[in-house]
């Protein structure tokens, strides 16, 4: 480490700060887990254990309780430091130290896609030409690494990349902190809440709040796990550890307006309504009013990345001839923002029958660029909303209902090549729905009949091309997928997905070759280490060996054809039979996909509907209206996206055991 100061905030590098009667320090008591969190100074320190040695001495350095960094870090990055790659904010390393400016260097790109938002062909297809808005000013919680570097004296780009540098620039914003609170910098955990939320970068009470409470949450409960990079680190619980709050009410934050806002009080949660205006020759946007779910029941939430940076997604978003969501998520504090009310239906996932029946919520950032890293702080804040309307609207957590706009079917053979493929293969899936209190486990025997897709996410790295050019590798990366081949060979060709027309690559938003954590699918045959699936209408292959599984037994419900069919038609939305209609709504054509069930496979059932459409191609609401068939269908996970198939078609069945 580098000299010393009296004042831990000097530019000229930390010193020893004298204790003295004027400055209190924890008992004993309090001091045993912090002590017992991390090994002691050493000359050197296994090679295993240098991020904790790391933390020890940072802490020791700028007098932060090494709890309390330990704790910030978790929230941060879970102490990854993603091979000194910045987040989707631009953020670098354990402390997630921003810089935007740097890390971001292109404008927003926006997904790759052509799909229309509202995917309803009653109305005119939307392909809204708003660009992206002018840059503004790089606003302080997305340049904590300058100010890092201001404060330890440190070069920038040693902060991006050297993990004990950047802890040590962490330490640094939260000793800085604490002094501009006029706090002592005691070793007591409890006196460190208001520093902890002002670390947010938050201007707001509500999420700066949010954020530390997370933090002390994890300082009780206790953290361990090996990093990214092979460093296993450890934070011994403190479960009666209570926090000294009313350092807040001195932090000089904003308080954030929450009227007509639906979160749970666990978020920190703003409204910045999308706006329901006319426009134009009778042209409306960005939403429908609806009375979900007394019209029709919410059966998704549809998980989206932005493609774009917090501020300008939320001017777009208020832009009428946009196109709108229900939530987005911020990447550096967890900070929420509704749009558009959960009775009312937003056009975001492409296709009109599933907008209608679902909650979209987007998260800032990119799928692929600059290295698709995603903050635990929106993670957890993300897993709390998605909960809280789980319950709310009796929405299963399942991967068949908690979807990825990825996941979402073109609604007709001509929109198939133009869906999204966000959030991508880098949103850690696995660890969501540990987040959402359903952990994926195994829970079926030996011999079942279907398995849930489950590889160990920072390990399963598989090659993707395309993040920076076209044909390019990408960084490698933690991925929450898993490749499918057309044989029990990695020479073998990829599967092909007719509905893009194009042939199959291993590019990021290629979707016709991949499984994704939590998906489940019937076993078609097994080979050594290697497992087949029905997908697609196909036999798809996948790497599975015994000591590194990248899938688990399942069982459940699956669905085959009729006895005497060859095939059944696989659609992209469950509308009504004709005769549902009345004479004021046109009748919806019933189209198939270009994807077939043939005779003999199996595909795993998410649920049971019936055949829906719901009326909205007007501003004035005295027109629309909620068609319910006599016609069912069972919604599967037909390919890496879901699909509907009649129930009428099939056979449904329980998979063996």
């Amino acid at each position: 480490m580098r000299g010393s100061a009296t004042d831990p905030t000097s530019t000229s590098g930390p010193r020893r700060l004298r204790r003295s009667a004027a400055v209190p320090f924890a008992s004993a008591a309090l001091l045993l887990p912090l002590l017992g969190a991390a090994p002691a100074h050493t000359a050197t320190a296994p090679s295993e254990s240098r991020l904790q040695h790391a933390f020890a001495t940072a802490a020791a350095d700028y007098h932060v309780p090494q709890s309390v960094l330990l704790a910030v870090s978790y929230l941060q990055s879970r102490w990854d430091r993603h091979g000194g790659a910045p987040s989707v904010t631009g953020g670098y390393g354990p402390m997630h130290l921003t810089d935007a400016r740097t890390a971001l260097a292109t404008t927003e790109h926006f997904a790759e896609g052509t799909e229309d938002a509202r995917g309803d062909t009653a109305r005119a297809a939307l392909h809204p030409t708003v660009g992206a808005p002018a840059e503004s000013a790089v606003p302080a919680r997305l340049r904590t690494l300058p100010k890092a570097a201001e404060l330890t004296g440190v070069p920038a780009e040693e902060l991006r990349t050297d993990p004990a540098a950047n802890v040590a620039g962490g330490a640094a914003l939260l000793a800085a902190a604490q002094k501009e609170l006029g706090e002592p910098p005691t070793a007591d955990p409890a006196d460190w809440y208001g520093a902890v939320a002002r670390f947010s970068g938050a201007d707001d009470t509500a999420t700066a709040a949010a954020y530390a409470d997370d933090v002390f949450d994890v300082l009780r409960s206790g953290e361990e796990r090996t990093t990214d990079d092979g460093q296993l680190v450890t934070l011994a619980a403190q479960p009666r550890l209570t926090a000294h709050t009313a350092q807040l009410e001195r932090a000089g934050l904003r308080t954030l307006p929450t009227d007509g806002t639906e979160c749970p009080r666990s978020v920190s949660c703003e409204s910045v309504p999308a706006p329901y205006a006319e426009f134009g020759d009778n042209d409306y946007g960005n939403h429908d009013l609806g009375d979900r779910p007394a019209s029709q029941r919410i059966k998704y939430i549809v998980i989206h990345d932005t493609e774009g940076t917090w501020d300008g997604v939320l001017h777009l978003v208020q832009d009428p001839t946009y196109v709108s969501w229900h939530y987005t998520v911020r990447s550096t504090d967890g900070l929420i923002a509704q749009h558009v009310q959960t009775k009312d239906v937003a056009w975001h996932a492409g296709n009109w029958d599933v907008n209608a029946r679902s909650i979209g919520i987007e998260h800032e950032g990119f799928l692929a660029q600059p290295d698709a890293w995603y903050t635990e702080a929106m993670y957890r804040s993300s897993a709390r909303l998605v909960r809280y309307l789980a319950g709310k609207y009796d929405i299963p957590l399942d991967r068949r209902h908690i979807l990825g706009h990825d996941n979402v079917p073109g609604p007709t053979a001509s929109t198939i090549p133009g869906m999204h493929t966000d959030p991508g293969p880098y949103w850690d899936w696995r660890h969501y729905f540990q987040l959402l209190g359903h952990p994926f486990r195994r829970t079926g025997g030996k011999h079942a009949g279907l398995v849930t897709i489950l590889p160990d996410y920072s390990s399963n790295q598989p090659v993707y091309t395309g993040c920076t050019a076209k044909g390019e590798p990408c960084t490698a990366h933690g991925s929450s997928e898993v490749r499918l081949y057309s044989d029990h060979d990695v020479s073998a060709p990829l599967i092909k997905d007719i509905g893009l027309r194009t042939d199959p690559t291993d590019g990021v938003n290629d979707l016709s070759s991949r499984v994704s954590t939590g998906q489940q699918y019937a076993v078609a045959d097994r080979w050594g280490d290697w497992t087949a699936i029905w997908y697609l209408g196909q036999k798809a292959w996948f790497l599975d060996p015994r000591e590194e599984p990248t899938a688990v037994p399942a069982k459940g419900l699956v669905v085959t054809p009729r006895d005497g069919l060859a095939s059944v038609p696989v659609y992209g939305r469950a509308y009504p039979e004709k005769e549902a209609y009345p004479a004021e709504v046109p009748a919806q054509s019933v189209v198939p996909l270009p994807y077939t069930i043939p005779a003999g496979q199996k595909y795993v059932v998410g649920d049971v509907m019936p055949g829906e459409y719901y009326y909205a191609v007007t501003f004035t609401t005295d027109s629309h209206r909620v068609v319910v068939g006599k016609d069912l269908y069972y919604e599967i996970q037909y390919g890496h996206r879901v699909a509907f198939v009649r129930a009428a078609d099939v056979t449904l069945e329980r998979s063996a055991r």
